[in-house]
C-alpha cells in the first residue's frame, strides 16, 4: 500500500480504523485457532477441556508450606525455612541458640 498518495486527513482516519480492525482480527484468529486445537483433540479421542483440565492436575497441588521452624517461647513466630530468614532467627542465633532448637 502505498501511503505516500494519501492525504493527511486520510492517514489519520486510516491510523483510527486501524486499531479496531487489529482487535477485530485478533478475537477471529484466536477463535480460529481454538477451533483447529477443538479438532485436532477430537481427532484423538479427547475433549479440550479434558487435556486442559488434566495438564493442570499433572501439575500438583500448590497451597501453604508447612511451618519448618517455630520460636519455642513465641509460637506466633514461624517460618518455613524458605526465604529470607527472619529476624528472630537470627536473633535466636546470636543469642546462642541453635536451628535444631526451633525445629517443629
Amino acid at each position: 500500500m502505498d501511503l505516500s498518495s494519501l492525504s493527511v486527513a486520510q492517514l489519520r482516519d486510516l491510523q483510527q480504523q486501524i486499531p479496531a480492525e487489529l482487535k477485530r482480527r485478533e478475537v477471529q484468529e484466536k477463535a480460529n485457532i481454538l477451533n483447529e486445537v477443538r479438532a485436532f483433540a477430537k481427532a484423538r479421542g479427547y475433549a479440550l477441556e479434558e487435556l486442559v483440565t488434566k495438564e493442570a492436575k499433572v501439575k500438583g497441588p500448590t497451597g501453604k508450606v508447612k511451618v519448618k521452624y517455630r520460636h519455642p517461647e513465641n509460637s506466633a513466630l514461624e517460618w518455613t525455612g524458605r526465604g529470607r530468614q527472619p529476624k528472630w532467627v537470627g536473633e535466636w542465633l546470636a543469642n546462642g541458640g541453635t536451628m535444631d532448637a526451633l525445629t517443629v
